[in-house]
């Protein structure tokens, strides 16, 4: 069985030569890389690229949104080594053997993927995908043992391994007892001990010798193995060890023998599954990959993007990825909460601050292009790389990071023409290098596509360059292109404000410093803030004050109008925060009345049920009485006339008696309906209080609204005249936010327990009989301090995780005891 979750598909992405480089694509697969675990997962993720089937990139996505999910309460972690290629090597090759630690690595590395299959099959939600892989996973456990029994963790083969290695090293340890024996013999005699250069056994081509004197040549019988550097010395075997010795050599082959022919066992334990050993490490490669890219999108925070059918690129509060400070620690970009990015040009780099500020690229049908315009340094490539970037890394399988509701088409070719390509070899200046670029464009453009163009134009003449940009953007839009252009032109800065499915849109400034937001406003053209900016930077006012002498008359009211234009716009985004604020604050204040509307009519229903209760109850009580009256009234009726037979006066029962047991009767159901007359009493909280404002010495009932709702429940005159016991009265208030909801979520555990042991004593209260607790996916500790608190819990009959449509496994469904 073969998998292709994440494979690349045949390319039908085309792409202009550079723009991986130009939109860096490539530092983004780097940063991918280095999340693999495997060898084999980081061949393939350095293969990353965009594909351009649509059921692919869908594929792809949900693959990887489905693993960050995952994540988020398990983990996948596989091990192989750098070296890991060299073992699937020589198990290519029949015959060849695994050394000890080779065959160590090996069953680590099958192990890892075992026990990640199991935690895939384990997972109490469902991973489809997952699923999928880990069901070709083969298992490997009985060669896993064998190889863990034979080899101990240091990477030796142990002596238990067979009865012959046994036997043989049993045999080679008495025969180095015994040969230890004898030359220690030669280290402590009198008659030797004088004759050696040093007091020591040592080890002269795998035999063990004895350090002579030479001149001392002839005084020990022996075969001499050779002599020291000097001469001084000779390494010499006595001839009472040479048999010894020739055992040990004998037996260390066997020894040898022994190990090689244990060593190839194993390998060939593996080597004789072949297929399934492929398999598994396919497998394997799949959740490697897939986790790389998982384990990416979780550190930018990215989203699955829709797939627009209409063709739109709707990216909504999207961040360029190597801007966020957890991409930008692994690519090692250094710095103090700032960064440097390539501009547009080689002389514009632009210092970003500590996290992206997120920014919407909205190409909504109609709308076919967007015209970027604004002060230089103000973020306008930054945005156009943006744009570029996530449309790669959607169709390569990676999240995106952007909000919820972003939508991107799936294009059949991206290209970008950003930065200075001057070549003095290629005898290009910069305009021509952008015109190369753009002609090369036009002539492979394959729909759906996206043309990305920084300072489109630029490097010629202001007019002739903003005509010709006109003319070639126009051009790709006519052709049914995307286009997100970037100038500081007037002509396209009008282009853009007057033709149908273009609109301009441009970064903000701060009109009193002149430094930029990094906002993009659209509907209106920014400025350029070219002398203002230079001013920031440094340059003399001398020379700042002569350059706006040299503008003309038409320049200098454009300049000053667009300042307007900015200042009245941040004017009505001021005012439209505040009245959203308002507006806010009012639909909090309205679902506050609402919810204690809602809890009032609750609690009047819980009363009225209750009271109702106690009606029944009463009513039970007095039929009870009744019986026992009447049975009451029949034993003494029978009682009389008993005692009137006994008289010898049958049926003859005393007026007088009879009479008196029926007024008994009459007086007892007379008090029973006395006490059900009597009003019940309602709860205090809610009783009838004096309407009248509160005074000094009343006694009072603080409501929901706190000191600003005082009801009088005694005036102070009937409070002095009471007794002096005191009276507590409380009423609870309902808590705010949903009464049958509580989010932990950026609480550590100890906040969230004490949280949540609050949260369902008010429940009790509030008699909510299903509650939802939010508590996300993150590492799952949570989640599981969560579960363990609820599985204690006295009030608690029930949990689990949430439906799909209320969080999935980023919440718990709990139900409480009647």
């Amino acid at each position: 069985m073969t998998i292709a979750l994440t494979a690349i598909a045949p390319l039908l992405f085309q792409m202009h030569a550079g723009t991986l480089r130009v939109l860096e694509f490539d530092r983004i697969v780097h940063v991918v890389c280095g999340y693999a675990q495997t060898p084999m997962g980081a061949a393939r993720l350095a293969e990353l690229a965009p594909l351009a089937d649509p059921s692919g990139v869908a594929r792809a996505l949900a693959a990887t949104a489905e693993t960050a999910k995952f994540l988020g309460d398990n983990q996948i972690a596989l091990r192989a080594p750098e070296e890991f290629h060299e073992i699937l090597r020589a198990l290519d090759v029949e015959g060849r053997l695994l050394d000890p630690a080779q065959l160590v690595t090996l069953s680590a590395f099958l192990a890892s993927v075992d026990s990640t299959a199991a935690g895939v099959r384990r997972a109490r939600a469902a991973f489809p995908i997952l699923r999928a892989i880990a069901d070709i996973v083969a298992s490997f456990e009985n060669e896993i043992a064998d190889v863990r029994r034979k080899i101990d963790p240091a990477g030796e083969v142990v002596d238990d391994a067979s009865a012959e290695l046994r036997g043989i090293r049993d045999r080679l340890r008495k025969q180095r007892t015994r040969l230890r024996g004898t030359l220690e013999s030669y280290l402590r005699g009198k008659d030797t001990a004088k004759y050696l250069q040093q007091q020591i056994v040592t080890d002269r081509n795998g035999r063990y010798v004895l350090v002579v004197r030479s001149e001392h040549r002839s005084a020990i019988p022996g075969i001499v193995h050779g002599s020291s550097g000097s001469g001084a010395s000779l390494f010499l075997e006595p001839l009472s060890t040479v048999e010894i010795n020739n055992d040990i050599v004998a037996l260390e082959q066997q020894e040898a023998e022994e190990v090689r022919r244990i060593l190839l066992a194993l390998t060939d334990a593996f080597r004789r599954r072949g297929p399934d050993l492929e398999q598994t490490i396919t497998a394997a490669t799949e959740f490697d990959v897939l986790q790389a890219r998982a384990q990416f999108s979780l550190a930018v925070d990215g989203i699955a993007p829709k797939l627009a059918e209409d063709g739109r690129l709707e990216l909504r509060a999207s961040r360029h990825p190597l801007m966020i400070p957890a991409v930008r620690r692994r690519l090692d970009s250094g710095g103090k909460g700032t960064a440097t990015f390539s501009g547009g040009h080689s002389a514009e780099k632009v210092a970003v601050p500590f996290s992206p500020v997120p920014v919407d690229i909205l190409l909504i049908p109609p709308v076919s292009v967007l015209v970027i315009t604004g002060p230089n340094t103000g973020g306008k490539t930054v945005a156009l790389k943006t744009a570029g970037l996530h449309a790669l890394m959607a169709q390569a399988g990676l999240l995106i990071p952007a909000a919820e509701g972003s939508q991107v088409p799936v294009f059949k070719c991206v290209f970008a023409d950003i930065g200075d390509e001057q070549s003095i070899s290629a005898s290009l200046s910069t305009f021509s290098a952008h015109i190369r670029n753009v002609v090369e464009m036009h002539a492979s453009l394959d729909l759906p596509a996206l043309v990305l163009l920084d300072e489109a134009g630029a490097g010629t003449d202001p007019i002739e360059g903003g005509a010709l940009a006109m003319a070639m953007i126009d051009q790709f839009r006519k052709r049914g292109a995307k286009v997100v252009a970037t100038t500081h032109y007037d002509s396209l800065k009008t282009y853009a404000a007057t033709t149908d499915g273009v609109v301009p849109a441009g970064f903000g400034f701060d009109p009193q410093t002149f430094a930029p937001t990094f906002r993009l406003n659209y509907g209106s053209p920014g400025s350029s803030l070219a002398l203002e900016i230079a001013a920031r930077l440094g340059m003399p006012a001398g020379i700042i004050e002569q350059a706006r002498s040299y503008r003309s008359e038409r320049e200098t009211q454009l300049a000053e109008h667009l300042a307007r234009v900015e200042k009245d716009r941040q004017s009505l985004e001021h005012e439209h925060r505040l009245a959203a604020r308002e507006r806010h604050t009012l639909e909090e204040t309205a679902a506050k009345l609402h919810t204690r509307d809602q809890d009032l009519k609750n609690r009047e229903e819980t009363f009225r049920r209750r009271l109702n209760e106690k009606i029944e109850e009463r009513l039970r009580d007095a039929r009870r009485e009744i019986d026992a009256v009447v049975e009451d009234l029949k034993g003494r009726t029978e009682k009389l006339a008993a005692d009137a037979e006994r008289r010898m006066a049958p049926r003859l029962i005393p007026t007088g008696q009879t009479g008196a047991a029926r007024s008994d009767a009459r007086a007892a159901i007379d008090q029973i309906g006395e006490r059900l007359r009597a009003p019940v009493q309602p709860p205090v909280s809610l009783a009838p209080v004096d309407q009248r404002r509160a005074a000094v010495g009343d006694r009072v009932m603080v409501g929901a609204l706190g000191l600003d709702e005082l009801r009088v429940v005694t005036n102070a005159a009937t409070v002095a005249a009471q007794p002096s016991r005191i009276h507590v009265n409380v009423d609870l208030q309902p808590r705010s936010g949903l009464m049958t909801e509580l989010n932990l979520i950026g609480n550590n555990v100890d906040e969230a327990l004490t949280r949540l042991e609050r949260f369902l004593d008010e429940s009790l209260i509030t008699e909510t009989k299903t509650l939802r607790i939010i508590h996300g996916y993150g590492t799952g500790q949570l989640r599981r301090a969560v579960a363990d608190f609820l599985k204690t819990h006295p009030l608690v009959a029930n949990y689990g995780p949430a439906p799909e449509n209320q969080g999935a496994g980023g919440a718990t469904v709990v139900e409480l005891k009647d």
